[in-house]
């Protein structure tokens, strides 16, 4: 693209910034809490805004079997296509509505999107219902101003990226729905990501003989053993500090014990406890081998106490994602649109999160991860209270992807 162009296509951007705010404001304001995971009715009110574009997102409901069965309610998602010609890409943008429920310490309505001090504030605004917004109108203004002959824009919205995104990208995926030839998917920081961690999340029930604690001697307390497990799990941190990464933006595996539930009262010994873990992998472990690592390190815990049995089960293995060969076109476009607007050097990094892009990658798709994000993700509280986005942040990311998508169509 010329000069002209690129001016052209922020010049569209600054002029429709106020209608993509209030766009995502109303992306803010329906609640997609997960759990309870209830989050068909935003799909709906996602494809009524598109509609005032003229796009028609495709409505493609999971069964409620399997929505249920994931511990979900309803969960539709949304695949826009903006086909422009014959040849060339077909490029495929990914974001996720579903979010963690808000929790407490809030001096902002979780769901209101008011904006305050240049900041738009709501649960998802950071993750990743601003994407939503910034994909959209990137989209809008690549229209508009270049009116592309070749290739394809898909946009997808899904709503199971906190559950593992398997209902989400995965079912979309597998049903073959969609089949992009690039993908960009969400992005949390300035960052062009190209890595991340992968996340094994298992659940571990120490069973032991529940009796009255006055005469604990015909009872087998089954806390006492999950202690023992636990000891044995936090010590792996400190082996785990001793593994790192080669990926920029990733430093060592980590282990955190997220649940415990067990007992019954405090006269009672607890009879069974349970234990819900997420181990954090680089991309250099191998999933497998995590996986029966640890369930040595807790077998050999519990067989410290007589009588005491365990259940394990695994919850959610996601990949970490891996570089693959043909994300070239896509970092070199995402870093030097990304470096020219922001006006610093953006690189392309790792990070430790895990994401719905790796799904996309496992099926030889190659993938990056840039949207709207602050420089860091702690910046934006996502996952906390008063989470937000800068609508600065909000507004140079919408011209980045807007001149890559460009970039990349005409090549």
């Amino acid at each position: 693209m010329n000069p002209d162009q690129l001016k052209a296509l922020d010049a569209w951007i600054d002029s429709h910034f106020d209608d993509e705010v209030r766009f995502l404001q109303a992306l803010v304001q329906v609640p997609t809490d997960t759990p309870p995971g209830n989050n068909a009715p935003h799909a709906e009110r996602t494809a009524e805004l598109l509609s005032v574009f003229g796009f028609t997102a495709e409505k493609h409901a999971v069964p409620t079997a399997a929505v249920q069965e994931a511990g979900l309610q309803s969960l539709t998602n949304l695949v826009v296509r903006r086909p422009y010609g014959s040849g060339g890409r077909t490029i495929g943008l990914n974001a996720h509505g579903d979010v963690v429920p808000p929790g407490e310490g809030w001096t902002h309505d979780p769901y209101g999107g008011e904006v305050s001090a240049g900041k738009l504030y709501g649960r998802a605004a950071a993750v990743s219902k601003c994407d939503f917004a910034t994909y959209t109108f990137a989209t809008r203004a690549i229209e508009a101003v270049l009116a592309p002959q070749h290739g394809a824009v898909e946009l997808y919205f899904t709503y199971d990226e906190e559950f593992g995104g398997e209902l989400g990208p995965g079912w979309l995926l597998e049903k073959g729905v969609i089949k992009p030839d690039l993908l960009i998917a969400a992005g949390f920081s300035y960052q062009v990501v190209t890595g991340h961690n992968g996340c094994l999340q298992m659940e571990v029930t120490v069973h032991g003989k529940m009796g009255h604690a006055a005469v604990p001697e015909t009872a087998i307390d089954a806390l006492q053993a999950a202690t023992k497990v636990l000891n044995k799990l936090y010590h792996q941190n400190v082996l785990n500090q001793q593994i790192t990464s080669t990926v920029k933006g990733i430093n060592h595996p980590y282990l955190n014990v997220g649940l415990i539930q067990g007992g019954t009262n405090t006269n009672v010994v607890p009879g069974k406890v349970v234990l819900k873990l997420d181990r954090r992998m680089i991309p250099e472990e191998n999933p497998a081998e995590v996986e029966a690592h640890l369930r040595r390190v807790i077998a050999a815990a519990v067989a410290e106490s007589p009588g005491v049995t365990v259940e394990i089960k695994r919850i959610l293995l996601a990949h970490a994602l891996k570089p693959l060969p043909g994300n070239a076109p896509l970092v070199d476009a995402f870093t030097k649109h990304a470096s020219a607007v922001f006006g610093e050097t953006i690189e392309a990094s790792g990070t430790p999160l895990y994401t719905d892009a790796r799904l996309f990658c496992e099926r030889g798709i190659p993938a990056v991860l840039y949207g709207c994000g602050p420089r860091t993700v702690l910046e934006s509280h996502a996952k906390r209270a008063d989470e937000h986005i800068d609508l600065m942040d909000l507004r140079r990311a919408t011209k980045v992807v807007a001149r890559s998508l460009g970039e990349l169509l005409a090549g």
